[in-house]
This record gives C-alpha cells, sequence and structure tokens, in this order.
C-alpha cells in the first residue's frame, strides 16, 4: 500500500518561490501529475475583494507555475481555472486578487468553466461510478453535468488554510465543488460532507493526475471562508492525497481530523485518502507540522450570515424556507449574502478583522505585488515593500462595486436564465 505523503514547509517572501519549488517535490508532484496532458490550476476564489486567507494569493500561483516551468512541464500545457457562483463574480475576484497577473505574466490560457465550455453528463463521464455516490443521485434525480474540459487533464488545485461555517475547515476537497458541480450546488449543502466524498470519487476518476498545493502563510480563524480572522503562519502544504493534505491541515488549525470532519473520514473509510495523521508520512519541516495553532473554529462566533444559513440548512427555518432554494423564489439568498458580506461586512468589519496581519511582509507583499522584484535567482522577494491600508478598500467604488453585484446575483440567477449560463451541451 502506497503511503499517503505531506510536505509541510515553512517560508518567508525572501525565499517562497523557492519555498513552493522544494514543496511540491517534497510531495512527489512530477510523479503525479503526467506531463503529456493539460493541466489545470484550479485556483480558488471564495471571496471576489480580497481578503487574507480567502484566496488563492499570487506567489502560491506564481510559485507553483515557476515550478512545473522549471522542471520541464511546457507552459502550453497549463492554465488557470476558474468556476462561478452567483454570489462571486470570478472576473472581479481574478482582478483583486492578482490572480490574473500571474497568468498574464506568464502567458498561460485562462479558463473560465462557465464560459463557451462544454459540460456533459455525470453518468456519460463516470458510467457506473455514479452508482456509489453517497447523495448526489439523490440531490440531482435528473442528474448533473460537469466540464468536457477536466476529463483527462491533471488538476491541482490551490486552496488556503481556513475554516468554514459548512465544514469547519476547506482545502482540496473542498476546492472541487465549484468546479465539478453546476449553478445548483447549493442544493447539496444539507449533505456537503458526503457531496464531497462522491466528487473526489468522480475526480480520481475523470483527471489524469490530482495534486494540491495549499498555501498558509495567511490561515483564517472564524466564520470562513469569507469574514475570519486570518493569522500570519508561514507555512506551505502539498500533497497527491487530497484527504491527506487537509487532514494535516486541519490538525495544525487545532482539529481532530477524523473527530472533526465529517468529510475526512468519510473519504477515510472509503480508501480515498488517509485522513489519520499517525498514518501520513510528513516530509520537509517536520517541526512546522507538529504546531498546533489552537484556532477557535468557526462556530464559536458565527456572523448573523452564517448563522442563520445553519437555521436554513439544519435548524428551525429548514421547513419554512429551504424548498425555496430550489425554486424561482432563490435570488432571494443570493441577493441576501451579497448585501449582508459585500455592502455591511466588508467595509464595516473588514479592516479592523485585518488589523493584526495589515503590517505583514505578506500584507505588503500582495499590496505591492507587480512592483517588487525577485532577487537574482528567483527565491522570493526581499524587499516586500511599505505597507498600504488599501488592501482593503471601502470607498465609493467599492459600494458602486456592491451594488452591480447586488444585479448580477438576479442577472445571473441559473433559477430565471438557464440557457445564459454560457455553457455548452447538456443542462442540469
Amino acid at each position: 500500500m502506497t503511503t499517503s505523503r505531506v510536505a509541510v514547509v515553512r517560508t518567508s517572501p525572501a525565499t517562497v518561490l523557492e519555498d513552493y519549488h522544494r514543496l511540491m517535490n517534497l510531495a512527489g508532484y512530477q510523479e503525479v501529475l503526467d506531463r503529456s496532458v493539460d493541466t489545470a490550476l484550479k485556483i480558488n476564489i471564495s471571496w471576489h475583494f480580497f481578503y487574507p486567507a480567502a484566496s488563492t494569493v499570487p506567489w502560491q500561483l506564481d510559485g507553483v507555475i515557476r515550478a512545473m516551468l522549471k522542471d520541464g512541464y511546457s507552459a502550453d500545457l497549463i492554465h488557470a481555472c476558474h468556476n462561478r457562483t452567483v454570489v462571486v463574480d470570478a472576473h472581479l475576484g481574478e482582478r483583486e486578487n492578482k490572480q490574473i497577473d500571474v497568468i498574464r505574466a506568464h502567458g498561460l490560457r485562462n479558463i473560465h468553466l462557465y464560459e463557451n465550455e462544454e459540460w456533459i453528463d455525470i453518468r456519460e463521464a463516470v458510467g457506473e461510478l455514479t452508482s456509489r455516490f453517497m447523495v448526489l443521485n439523490q440531490v440531482y434525480p435528473k442528474g448533473f453535468c460537469i466540464p468536457k474540459r477536466l476529463l483527462g487533464e491533471n488538476i491541482i488545485h490551490l486552496p488556503t488554510v481556513k475554516t468554514h461555517i459548512f465544514t469547519t475547515t476547506t482545502g482540496a476537497m473542498k476546492n472541487a465543488f465549484g468546479g465539478l458541480l453546476n449553478e445548483h450546488r447549493h442544493w447539496t449543502h444539507p449533505v456537503i460532507h458526503e457531496t464531497l466524498v462522491d466528487l473526489l470519487m468522480i475526480q480520481q476518476k475523470i483527471h489524469a493526475g490530482v495534486f494540491a498545493v495549499m498555501d498558509g502563510t495567511f490561515a483564517g480563524d472564524g466564520p470562513g471562508p469569507r469574514c475570519m480572522t486570518p493569522h500570519v503562519k508561514n507555512v506551505l502544504l502539498a500533497s497527491a492525497d487530497q484527504v491527506a493534505i487537509d487532514a494535516v491541515a486541519a490538525k495544525l488549525m487545532g482539529f481532530d481530523p477524523l473527530a472533526d470532519l465529517r468529510y475526512v473520514r468519510l473519504a477515510h473509510e472509503r480508501g480515498l485518502g488517509c485522513g489519520d495523521v499517525r498514518d501520513i508520512e510528513i516530509v520537509g519541516d517536520k517541526e512546522a507540522a507538529a504546531e498546533n495553532w489552537q484556532f477557535e473554529s468557526p462556530f464559536k462566533h458565527m456572523t448573523f450570515a452564517a448563522r442563520n444559513q445553519h437555521r436554513i440548512y439544519w435548524g428551525p427555518l429548514k421547513r419554512p424556507l429551504e424548498w425555496s432554494l430550489k425554486t424561482w423564489l432563490a435570488p432571494w439568498s443570493y441577493i441576501a449574502s451579497v448585501v449582508y458580506h459585500d455592502l455591511l461586512w466588508y467595509p464595516l468589519y473588514g479592516r479592523p478583522h485585518i488589523s493584526q496581519v495589515l503590517q505583514s511582509e505578506w500584507a505588503r507583499l500582495f499590496a505591492n505585488w507587480g512592483k517588487v522584484a525577485t532577487d537574482p535567482d528567483g527565491r522570493g522577494y526581499p524587499d516586500v515593500g511599505p505597507a498600504s491600508p488599501e488592501i482593503i478598500r471601502t470607498g465609493l467604488k467599492h459600494f458602486l462595486e456592491g451594488f452591480r453585484l447586488t444585479g448580477m446575483a438576479v442577472t445571473q440567477a441559473p433559477d430565471y436564465h438557464r440557457g445564459r449560463s454560457g455553457k455548452k451541451g447538456c443542462r442540469a
């Protein structure tokens, strides 16, 4: 039996690019990713506005691309990969999080799965595997579609280390959620843990290779994946085992993966990966991997929105309200989410929540990304530039953007405009 291996490396801006290269090779990515096929870099955008620990950071994306190019992978066979939701604008997110800057700098393709991409029925994609799904057949009795281009590709997931109000933590396994399910993915929230297991089975069937590179330069605690308290932790993780990397990240945050994370336990029990950290081979900086950050969890200080999401999916509001999320009435919830998160929480509470990391080297590196240069050997960024409070913007432009996003929540709602999604092929 192959031992699950997770690489953990301590990093700093001065060595971050070199550290990503070391990390990926310690985790054996070249043994997993076929050089002859396309590799999708599955970018995570949990919030279209920049917020520390919420989304793939530019040095994470840059470090992975540089490592692959250095090791002989062809730039022609690497592309960025984005999904879309009705409450997160991926195009705004790739700009605000400076991911598009990295993609353009390397001249790579930038693929948005919901725009001019063909989607195929899951039964055509994975065949009899559908009979083994835990919940997806019940959630989508008429079936569902997945992007055809993902079949036969490598995929590298690019999550960050953070907590989540639905799954306690989120990482590699959850990163497949947006790319493999359609815009009605919120239908799976009541059975989210089982859904992640089904999605991992699909990935292991359709992809040539699956790998994850997780950034923990910032790590988020609290009601994630958005309204968190970020901390500077200076660690990077990588693994070909999606269950194992999520387990190790959870342990760093102070959780017991098998006891606290149902999705990890279910995947472990089904042999889809290793969720028992005692059986995972840790390589790299083992002292860093042994840390316990003692995060409070996402449930101790939930936001107003998070509490009500729990009430709708698992509590007293389930009977009167959950049914509406599967009808033409569903956009009420999209509007509520955008108004609360983008127009209220972000401008009122965003900056206070990041005050402890605002002066950090990572916050300065983000603020000055594109202006600061690497050292001559390309190891990292020895000079990260000055601090800037503007990494959280709350002026008129932000509010105008928020109102646009509120409108988008309706105009892009699949409940109203199924034929306008930009997807070719089947409809889910």
